[in-house]
């Protein structure tokens, strides 16, 4: 595919329309080494490079400030399908909601998502985008090798016996080592699952949580602020047979009350905040008991059309039962008007260096606020209360930790700068955000 390029400045903003920039230039290359070529060129001219996929990230991660803004657009091939090795080789910019289906007209599936599939399939491992899983983590940990282009232009294959030291940092890199163009996922037979959702007093997940997160595969709550309730949900593999929602009751549900219906009331909370303890408890309500049974990435994903901002942070599995009592503490006593759930989900430990699972069994914990919503401190007080049991924010979500802070809560930290020293010294792949969690 032929590479495409224009000189003239296009502002770039994100999905949830909290981050822009306005990159001097941008470019679309359809192979690495023509992207190589535009590093190459960016680097001779004093200017920064960042790959941007979908923007589904809050922070400005991807922000390419003044410099060269790459769309992989154009890099969303399927290079190889190995059933006996049980991988898929992809492009970096192949969304994620492409792959899960070309994987299921083959019959395989990845083993576990996150809740969205609009990211590229390199922007969302390069983030630490993950679901939720007893035994399965994020979609890095499920790479096993990556082709990345680095700032002097070469292009290097890395897996364990192939550039390994490349590999440990690269699969899950913030976009600081270089640009990934093509990425090697496991992948197993196709699977059916069978969600079980249903309402739960917030003491009672909490009191339950130990067997309620041993006994099933996937298992996450909300909890409505300025209640006491909350809506849990329990995915496990099944034998079948397939027993989906009707499509009109998906909709309806999935669609039209989580998104349209939902959109009104939280512009109503935003126009009238006194009204949202009233609105949460209405809502809390609303989510009533249901099983179904279908392919596992149309339980895993479901459409996310109201614009937000987010914080969220991984503790120690072990803490979770006392942050959320603390977090609950916590708004009693302010002020705050919260309209949307907080979301906690569950991860393995693992072995990824700048993964917030990185060698602790982690519960993450996820707050959210309406697009155009006052913070009125809910983010600042709930990012003490994380950080004072060792939290790690999500690399994606607003927060405003520093390198001095994160140094202390990864264990690889310094294997990763270093690392970064040796293939980026001059900082091509660098902007604000890196500096500020990395260090210069």
């Amino acid at each position: 595919m032929p590479q495409v390029g224009t000189a003239n400045p296009t502002r770039w903003t994100n999905w949830a329309g909290n981050q822009s920039a306005l990159p001097t230039r941008t470019a679309t290359p359809g192979t690495p080494e023509e992207l190589a070529k535009e590093i190459l060129r960016a680097a001779d001219q004093g200017r920064t490079v960042k790959a941007v996929g979908s923007g589904h990230s809050f922070t400005s991660i991807a922000s390419p400030g003044e410099g060269l803004l790459l769309r992989p657009h154009a890099l969303t091939a399927v290079r190889e399908l190995d059933r006996e090795a049980g991988t898929v080789t992809v492009e970096s910019g192949l969304p994620l909601h492409r792959l899960n289906r070309l994987l299921a007209a083959e019959g395989l599936s990845l083993t576990n998502m996150g809740d969205i599939e609009v990211q590229t399939v390199a922007g969302a491992t390069s983030t630490g985008t993950h679901g939720t899983g007893r035994d399965s983590g994020s979609l890095a940990a499920q790479i096993r090798a990556l082709e990345i282009v680095l700032a002097d232009g070469s292009v290097r294959r890395c897996s364990p016996t192939e550039n390994p030291r490349l590999f440990e940092g690269a699969r899950l890199g913030l976009g600081a080592l270089g640009v990934i163009t093509a990425l090697t996922f496991a992948v197993e037979p196709a699977f059916l699952l069978t969600a079980h959702e249903q309402p739960m007093p917030f003491d009672e997940v909490l009191e339950r949580l130990d067997d309620l997160t041993a006994v099933n595969e996937h298992f996450e709550f909300y909890w409505f602020p300025h209640t006491d309730r909350c809506s849990t949900k329990r995915n496990n593999r099944s034998q079948g047979p397939a027993a989906p929602l009707p499509r009109f009751k998906e909709w309806l549900e999935d669609d039209f009350l989580s998104n349209t219906v939902w959109e009104g009331v939280c512009r109503v909370g935003r126009r009238f905040p006194r009204s949202i303890p009233a609105i949460a408890s209405l809502a809390s309500r609303a989510w009533s008991e249901r099983s179904f049974t279908d392919t596992a990435y149309k339980v895993f994903t479901s459409p996310r059309k109201v614009r937000f901002v987010e914080m969220e942070y991984a503790v120690p599995r072990e803490a979770l039962a006392e942050v959320l009592r603390e977090l609950r503490a916590l708004v009693e006593r302010s002020d705050w008007r919260i309209s949307f759930p907080v979301e906690v989900r569950f991860a393995p430990a693992d072995d990824l260096w700048l993964s917030t699972a990185s060698g602790r069994d982690s519960a993450y914990i996820a707050v959210h606020l309406y697009r155009g919503t006052a913070d009125q401190g809910y983010f600042t007080g709930v990012e003490q209360l994380m950080a004072a049991h060792g939290g790690r924010p999500h690399w994606g979500k607003l927060h405003t930790r520093d390198a001095a802070y994160l140094a202390g809560v990864y264990p690889h930290f310094a294997d990763f700068t270093a690392l970064r020293d040796e293939v980026d010294p001059r900082r091509v792949f660098g902007n604000d955000y890196l500096r500020r969690v990395l260090g210069d």
